[in-house]
């Protein structure tokens, strides 16, 4: 039974994650970029810098302890903690008088054409931004590249910024996956048209794509409405000069969703094209043998005709009556049989 999370001060991490939790500080502004890794926010304190932005990666969340403290150090309000911790909590994006809130799933691939998916919290402030992770991920490790090189002067700006780039990362992942799927239909659909009986996929095949659909769309799909509310509120958090790469943002997005949408018109598409592909082999099976019978009908007559008991009947009594029979029902038989051919039936 599911308890009332309202009615409990203890806080617990839903998900299977087994990453033991650990900090990494990035701590940067125009000169420069500070590296710190600790085990818990007490060791990340000394390290803070006022006059820098101070981007917090909080890995695993197996430590519910650890991750109480972080957000109790930033101001974080404890039903935010919990939805931080409860990794099956639904795509959203909420804003507070301090912190914006914003909660998503990422996709990895695994083996065997499978994705798993992950949540991932980031939390702007206007000097810090805390993202959770339950695993390690190489989407921020490319971020933190980019700081270090100072991509597009990223240092020198805001933390709204940051958090566009984040954004963008997730929506770049998504793009990438749903291209991927594309063309695995597209490549699925080829198949399903080929002349040859084995190069053709079976219906669990399709359902694997079909379960892949369910899960790009229930990750992606509550963004649609969550991320207008991010673009035309009156956020102090979003500076105006930094709205342009949210609005990237919401294109990527877009694209994604108008992508998904074709996937799903697609898979539908390949399993009326499955069911269409099984009902004519079973139609052609039928055809065959509809002919063999139909061959062996007018020879089961003329056995039949042999077979009956009648005192007089002369083809018993004659020399060639045996060879005769043989011979009317294998001319019988393949009269029948060019006849279907030259109709085309066969």
């Amino acid at each position: 039974m599911t308890k009332n999370n309202l009615l409990s001060e203890k806080l617990n991490y839903t998900g299977i994650s087994q990453t033991p939790t650990h900090l990494h500080l990035c701590s940067y502004n125009p000169e420069g970029v500070h590296d710190c890794n600790g085990k818990d926010i007490d060791e990340m304190i000394p390290h803070l810098q006022p006059n820098s932005i101070n981007w917090i990666q909080i890995h695993g969340l197996q430590n519910t302890e650890t991750v109480q403290k972080v957000c109790q150090h930033f101001g974080i309000d404890f039903l935010v903690t919990q939805d931080i911790l409860n990794a099956d909590h639904l795509t959203k994006i909420e804003e507070h008088e301090n912190y914006n809130v914003i909660i998503l799933k990422q996709l990895t691939a695994e083996k065997d054409n499978n994705y798993l998916s992950q949540q991932l919290c980031i939390i702007q402030g206007e000097n810090f931004l805390l993202t959770f992770v339950e695993k390690e991920t190489e989407m921020l490790n490319e971020i933190h590249t980019a700081l270090e090189k100072n991509v597009l002067k990223i240092r020198n700006r805001q933390t709204d910024f940051l958090l566009s780039v984040i954004l963008n990362s997730v929506m770049t992942s998504f793009m990438s996956i749903i291209s991927d799927l594309e063309d695995e239909l597209e490549d699925m659909e080829g198949r399903l048209l080929s002349s040859n009986p084995a190069e053709m996929p079976g219906i669990e095949e399709i359902q694997q794509y079909r379960r892949i659909f369910r899960l790009i769309k229930k990750s992606i799909l509550p963004l649609k409405e969550h991320i207008n509310k991010l673009l035309h509120s009156d956020n102090t958090l979003l500076h105006k000069s930094n709205r342009p790469f949210f609005n990237d943002v919401n294109d990527h997005l877009q694209f994604v969703l108008q992508t998904l949408e074709g996937c799903r018109d697609m898979i539908s598409a390949l399993v009326d094209l499955y069911l269409s592909n099984n009902d004519q082999r079973m139609n052609g099976i039928m055809k065959q043998l509809t002919i063999v019978s139909t061959i062996f009908i007018p020879l089961t007559f003329l056995a039949g005709i042999w077979g009956m008991n009648f005192s007089w009947m002369p083809e018993l009594n004659w020399k060639y009556g045996y060879l005769f029979a043989w011979i009317l029902m294998l001319v019988t038989g393949t009269a029948v049989y060019l006849l279907f051919r030259r109709k085309k039936w066969y």
